[in-house]
């Protein structure tokens, strides 16, 4: 959890549509757009440098000094390229410090497991983020999740996972899977297969052509 807040500046974008943002994007800026409390949406031009560079240490919390007005707001969703892996967009809404919101969260497991000693046993993770409830000065970057006392069978549910601080709510579905051991199913050795119904079959072709000489 950030106990700072990282301040962006930005500008306002008066021109908006997919050929105005890549003129943004092409000078080295990122197209986003901030909206909630009840005020107007507003398009601004971040640089993109230096945002994103905040935004892959996971922040999402930011004091946004738009020519001259300040307003915190929490990042609510990004925008990729058609490859999905560079950033072309953001979206933020207002928020205020002292208010609780609902993020998704991601799940960092560590520890070495006990049940993976087991040779066949893998482990599965259905789900690696949870939502909950918090204030916005709380934001967590990630959870740590301790696998290491996890047997084969054994499954781990969402309101398993110890959170950081009492304040903290979950709204994910409390038995929403979010680790389990499993046996890794054995399957038939597809060489074997292959062998016998070779070996059945070929006498009958061997008869076949046998009887159309006689």
């Amino acid at each position: 959890m950030s106990n700072t807040t990282t301040q962006l500046s930005a500008k306002k974008r008066e021109r908006t549509g997919s050929r105005y943002s890549q003129r943004v994007r092409n000078a080295g800026g990122l197209p986003a757009v901030v909206y909630g409390h009840k005020e107007e949406p507003v398009s601004i031009t971040l640089d993109a440098h230096q945002t994103i560079m905040h935004l892959s240490k996971g922040e999402k919390v930011f004091e946004l000094d738009i020519e001259g007005a300040k307003q915190h707001v929490l990042l609510k969703d990004l925008g990729y390229d058609y490859l999905g892996t560079n950033i072309i967009h953001a979206d933020f809404a207002r928020v205020d410090l002292n208010e609780r919101v609902d993020v998704n969260v991601h799940l960092r497991f560590v520890g070495d497991a006990e049940g993976l000693k087991t040779s066949g046993a893998i482990m599965m993770h259905p789900h690696t983020e949870i939502e909950l409830n918090v204030l916005v000065t709380n934001l967590p970057d990630h959870i740590d999740v301790d696998v290491s006392g996890m047997k084969v069978g054994d499954v781990m549910h969402a309101s398993d996972v110890k959170l950081p601080l009492d304040t903290m709510k979950l709204v994910t579905d409390e038995d929403t899977i979010v680790a389990q051991i499993v046996m890794k199913a054995v399957q038939e050795d597809e060489g074997e297969a292959g062998e016998v119904g070779a070996e059945g079959a070929s006498p009958e072709v061997i008869k076949e052509k046998k009887e159309n000489a006689e």
